[in-house]
């Protein structure tokens, strides 16, 4: 494989929530933190946050940028990439 390709299939990010219960997102870049109730991840899009119950991850695919989540999706949402993580995380903690 090439490294050009590589990029692209990196910068591709698709999100896919079937029934509110299984979340895939491609384009992920790192994963920076998660428990049973929020994820926060890197994508190639920005930070991206996951909030929900019982949630944990099924298939992680680090070569392709790839993870599924399992549990009950209450709500998701990219954050200013501009701020730092731990900002994002103790604002939106701060303000539940």
């Amino acid at each position: 494989m090439n490294k050009e390709t590589d990029k692209l299939e990196l910068l591709s990010h698709n999100i896919s929530i079937t029934e509110r219960q299984n979340i895939q997102i491609s384009g992920v870049t790192k994963i920076d933190s998660f428990d049973n109730e929020e994820f926060l991840l890197e994508t190639s899009m920005g930070p991206l946050g996951i909030k929900g119950k019982d949630l944990e991850i099924i298939k992680l695919d680090t070569y392709q940028g790839t993870i599924m989540i399992k549990g009950v999706i209450d709500a998701f949402s990219y954050f200013d990439s501009s701020k730092t993580k731990k900002e994002n995380s103790m604002i939106s903690r701060l303000f539940k």
